[in-house]
Parts: C-alpha cells; structure tokens; sequence
C-alpha cells in the first residue's frame, strides 16, 4: 500500500516550526506493517492544491495535516473538496462537539469557527477531544477522480496523534488487510564514525537472503537497522556483533543512557556528574531516563575555575600549572564528586567548546573524561570533537557516557 504524507504550513518551510511529523508517521505506520512512501511539505494557499493533485494520482493513502483551523490560511478542508469534486456540508455531530468544547470553558465561540465542521458529502468526521478541529476521512472512490482514501488531521501533535491512534490506524489496517508487520531489529553502536562501520560489515550482510538493513549515524554514534525474517536478522546481528561487539550500547532500542541507567541498576551502583563544558547536558541526558532517580544521586556544573576549587576540591596550582582541560583537573574533578555526593561512581567532564580558547597544545574540541569509583582507581580519557558548541556538548555527553558504560560493563557488582 503506497503511503504518502502531506504536510501543509508556512510555517514549517520558514523554519519557524520543525517538521517532526514525517519520523513519526514511519515509526507508527511501520507497526501496522506499512511505510511511508513519500512526504512532501507545502505552504498554506494554493501550493495544496498542486501537491494533492499530484499525490492523489499515484497514492493509495494520503495523509494530509494542518491547515483545519478557523483562520482565513486554512484551507485544507477547502482545498481537497475542490480538487475531489465534493460538496462541503455542515457536520451536525462536529458541531456539538464543537460548541460543547467552547461551553465547557465558559468561552463564547466566534462564527469562524464553524468552518471547522464542513465535511465533504460521504466523508466521515474524526472527533478530536483535544482541540476544535475535526479530521476527516475520505473512503477511496467517493469522488470518483482519485482511487485513493484520504486522511485530513490537525498539526499540532497533541491533537494529531491520538486522533491517528484511535480513528486513522482502524481505518488503514482495514484498507491494507490484515498485514503482519515485517520483523526489526535496531542495534546501536558508539565509538565508531559510518564509513568504518559500514566497511566492516556491508559486503557479509548484503549476502544475506531477505534481509533489508541501513545505517543511520548520530553525533558519536551509528544505528544498524536490520529488518526480515528471524533467521535474517539473527544472521545480521551475529555478523556484526563479530566484528563490533565492544561497541555495542544496546539491540533493543535502547538509547545509551538508557543503558548506562540499567547498568548501573543491574550492579546497584550510584552515579554523580561533574560537569564544565557540557554545562549539564550529561545530568540532562540521564535523568530523561524513567528510574534514573533510584541511581542518579548529584550533577554540578562547575563551569568557572572558582566553581571547580569551591565544590570540587580542585587544586589551585593544578589549575594554573595544567588548565583546566587537562588530565589532572578531570580527574580530580571526579575524585571531588566521589566525596561530595556520596555516590558510587563519578564522572567529570572539562573541555574547550570554542570558537576561541583553544591552542596548539590543547586546541578547541579537545575534552578530558574521568570516571572514579568509590574504592577503586580514577580512569581518564581525551577525546576530541572539533565541532559546533552544540555538538561538541553532545560529542562529549556522548563519550563521557560510553566512558561510563565501559567502566559498568568491566566492573563486578559491588554490595551496597
């Protein structure tokens, strides 16, 4: 079944609003066993009417948000009526629905509103308990012009999403039969850039019978998509855990400071941050994890020399005599951590983001990692990520989790 998304807005082709639709309708359609074929954004107006016209003749589906409002820009609902030859009516269920919701909050409804409930002649509306823009359904050959069924939705997520979960995805389970959705298996890796990992494995899993793989690579880390039947993927996985196993951060989906999270969980450990150049992000990333508060104890950000030498128990001379992105600095940065919280595990962060700063010696990019453990020896590691100041925190996040996961996966369990 060819899937297309139509996403209408100004607002998403200036920028102004990032366009996250199109990952998430990928992700959703591909459990019901269906991909997504092509997306195309427009702006509101007239664009719509070129783009509908286009996708309608080479779709079985089409998806289309935004643009259901009540202002004069929205004219989705407008729009494919016109190009589908139909004739808009009023809605008499959408409209209690509609003024209910203004009732409810005791706010009178301006007569503009009321296009929101136009529904073309044969089409169902789709309720939408979170705002006051109905979707609409457009069974295949209603028109007569397009053999394709059509989904108009609202664009904002709170509201889109539900309505797709509880009226789009019945609607297309049916239009595509009963499709058992392909297998998966997504293994994350860390450490590693694209090109290596590619030429590691690609040629050994382009051989295998019926199996579809793909890489994706993010800042300090690259996903191997495998997808087929279970003797395929269990073929992929082993080929690549044989060559990339050290470097592996999950096969189940798992983000690394998910995983850093069960880790320390599994060895009933407890981790505290010291953080410079990433400014929290470290903290941040760990504690978007659900449990991390049963082994995440303190984060500080230590950014000023001072801050280091208050909180930390930095040395005054090191500072002078090293820098503070040197490997002393990290470690004691660390070892200061330890003390303060009381935690199990401390890993401290120091860096050079840039644009200015840098030197030959220690030019911008350059990061010191440590990780101590109580009762154990202070490890320390240089990376370097000549990056934007965005990525460079991210990069350095990135490795200074792995730094974690490394120490956790080394380290026997240690009574509590």
């Amino acid at each position: 079944m060819r899937i297309e998304i139509l996403n209408t807005g100004t607002e998403l082709l200036l920028g102004n609003t990032l366009n996250t639709h199109g990952a998430w309708f990928g992700r959703e359609l591909f459990k019901l066993g269906l991909r997504v074929a092509r997306q195309t954004s427009v702006p509101d107006g007239e664009a719509i009417r070129e783009a509908l016209t286009e996708t309608l003749g080479r779709a079985d589906a089409v998806i289309v948000t935004g643009g259901l409002g009540p202002t004069s820009d929205d004219l989705t609902r407008e729009i494919t009526a016109e190009v589908l030859g139909l004739e808009l009516v009023q809605d008499a269920a959408a409209r209690r629905s509609l003024e209910a919701f203004f009732a409810l909050r005791e706010r009178p409804m301006a007569e503009a509103n009321l296009k929101q409930v136009l529904t073309p002649i044969g089409a169902a509306s789709l309720p939408n308990p979170h705002g006051t823009a109905p979707g609409v359904f457009i069974p295949p050959h209603l028109a007569g012009r397009s053999n394709a069924a059509v989904f108009l939705l609202p664009g904002p997520p709170p509201e889109l999403y539900p309505m797709y979960h509880a009226e789009v995805a019945p609607r297309l389970r049916v239009l595509a039969g009963t499709a058992r959705p392909p297998a998966m298996l997504e293994l994350k890796f860390t450490g590693i850039g694209e090109s290596d990992f590619h030429a590691g494995i690609d040629a050994r899993l382009a051989a295998i019978h019926g199996l579809e793989y793909g890489y994706c690579a993010h800042i300090g880390e690259v996903d191997l998509r495998l997808i087929g039947t279970a003797d395929a993927l269990a073929q992929g996985r082993m080929i690549a855990l044989e060559r990339f196993a050290p470097l592996l951060v999950s096969d189940d989906g798992s983000s690394l400071e998910q995983t850093v999270v069960r880790l320390l969980g599994e060895h009933r450990l407890t981790l505290a941050t010291a953080e410079s150049c990433t400014g929290g992000l470290l903290a941040s990333r760990i504690t978007d994890v659900p449990g991390a508060s049963a082994v995440f104890t303190h984060g500080f950000v230590t950014y000023a020399n001072q801050a280091k030498q208050d909180l930390l128990g930095v040395r005054a001379g090191d500072l002078l005599t090293h820098g503070a992105v040197s490997e002393p600095v990290a470690r004691q940065m660390a070892e200061g951590m330890l003390a303060v919280s009381g935690a199990d595990l401390a890993v401290a962060v120091t860096g050079i983001a840039g644009p200015t700063g840098g030197s030959p010696e220690q030019p911008v990019g350059t990061a010191w990692i440590a990780v101590a453990q109580r009762h154990g020896a202070t490890r320390a590691c240089r990376v370097f990520q000549p990056r934007n100041r965005r990525d460079f925190k991210q990069g350095v996040s990135q490795a200074a989790l792995d730094a974690v996961r490394k120490h956790l996966l080394e380290c026997r369990e240690t009574p509590r």
